[in-house]
């Protein structure tokens, strides 16, 4: 996660970069970034995961994104449309207490992208 020299947050997930933004009565937003931007400083840096969920009667059934706090510590998101693409600009993503990667049994999730 970066901050642009317009003080902008863009998320980078693997190569791919999103606006971060937060919309009042909408909430989180995605945004796809077309473009490169100057970056002014690095905010956090480390892994991620996005997992697909289905038919787990604790989680909801959408794609997850968990990004890494550090120490074992992971804020998950419910993508709930999926990732922005060049198609659909912005999505919406909701902050939850959901966290796939502490939990024992991982075999019904479909892990779509790690880094």
């Amino acid at each position: 996660m970066v901050r642009t020299k317009d003080h902008k947050t863009l998320l980078y997930l693997g190569e791919r970069g999103y606006l971060r933004s937060y919309a009042p009565k909408i909430g989180e937003l995605l945004t796809f970034s077309k473009r490169e931007r100057k970056t002014d400083y690095t905010i956090a840096r480390g892994n991620y995961r996005i997992y697909r969920v289905k038919d787990d009667p604790d989680l909801v059934d959408l794609e997850h994104l968990e990004l890494s706090l550090g120490r074992g510590k992971w804020q998950g998101y419910l993508l709930l449309t999926g990732l922005p693409t060049s198609r659909k600009l912005r999505r919406r993503i909701v902050p939850t207490d959901e966290v796939i990667t502490g939990r024992k049994y991982k075999q019904n999730y479909d892990i779509t992208n790690t880094s």
